[in-house]
């Protein structure tokens, strides 16, 4: 008997991405159910998700971010029967093996609570380049000819197992749009879970990453508060090295950022990290749900 896999996708303005995101689904020699939560778009996005019939759509009032969304997804396909549920980001497309492959190793090694596949960009011939960064990071191969152990790969493609969401929990509400992929797979660890990158599967990602100032500052905030809730360290060990990255993350962009906009953005995050420590309450709530497994269950 086939495991049922249901793959939930978070669409805001990406009509230019629809089809083939949607079309490489339904070519899938693997069967699966799709769901889409769409974040509010004011493109024609609806419009073109509703030519689907076989896809059930969800439609969000408000942009509730990636995680919130997503998390939307992930309970109905949990409260459904899914085994496994494949997140995937709009603005990519899959090959007619990708989620059968992922699936094989998925459910073969119950260590294993994400497998991810090869990220290429939309030529569909160079690895994506942050996600290179991420394959890199190896800690060991299970299988040189098959799966590499990370730490970290970012959520374009994950391919989730049941188990790992109900013991890991789901996206944590805090984080809007960058960070909660990172704080996922952090609590994932601290579960005795695996994330799997499998060499024979892949994905095509069709993205420009683009950095201003503001998404610096944000990114920047989000990643002291990755540390500070990381529930592998003590809070005290915890809030050293949001301190520590407080500090380091101006210096780290420096050379791109400039002397002027490294000194702002040290400002906003001492601001932050003291806004943090006031709120001192809430982080422990967090670091707490994330060791009972009780993050981010979401319903509308």
């Amino acid at each position: 008997m086939e495991k049922k896999i249901t793959v939930v996708i978070v669409t805001y303005n990406g009509e230019i991405w629809i089809k083939k995101n949607i079309n490489s689904l339904l070519k899938s020699n693997y069967p699966i159910d799709i769901i889409v939560i769409d974040n509010a778009s004011t493109d024609q996005s609806i419009k073109l998700l509703k030519e689907y019939k076989n896809i059930q759509l969800i439609q969000n009032k408000n942009n509730l971010g990636f995680g919130k969304a997503n998390n939307i997804g992930i309970d109905i396909a949990i409260k459904n029967g899914a085994d496994a549920v494949f997140l995937l980001n709009q603005d990519t497309w899959v090959f007619e093996n990708t989620i059968i492959t992922l699936a094989e190793k998925l459910f073969e090694n119950p260590d294993l609570g994400i497998v991810s596949p090869m990220h290429y960009s939309a030529d569909e011939t160079i690895l994506d380049s942050s996600f290179i960064t991420y394959y890199n990071k190896n800690e060991i191969e299970i299988d040189s000819n098959s799966i590499r152990i990370v730490p970290f790969v970012n959520a374009a493609a994950w391919l989730v197992s049941k188990e790992c969401l109900q013991k890991v929990g789901y996206f944590e509400h805090i984080f809007n749009h960058y960070g909660e992929d990172r704080n996922f797979c952090d609590r994932l660890q601290y579960h005795k879970f695996k994330i799997g990158i499998v060499k024979n599967a892949a994905i095509c990602h069709d993205r420009i990453i683009r950095l201003n100032s503001n998404k610096i500052i944000l990114q920047s905030q989000y990643l002291v508060l990755i540390q500070i809730i990381n529930c592998n360290n003590s809070l005290f060990i915890a809030l050293l090295l949001g301190l520590k990255s407080v500090f380091g993350l101006p210096k780290f962009h420096f050379k791109t950022q400039g002397l002027l906009k490294s000194i702002y953005l040290l400002y906003k995050l001492k601001l932050y990290y003291f806004r943090l420590l006031l709120d001192i309450k809430t982080i422990k709530q967090i670091r707490f749900n994330s060791k009972t497994g009780i993050n981010g269950i979401y319903t509308q």
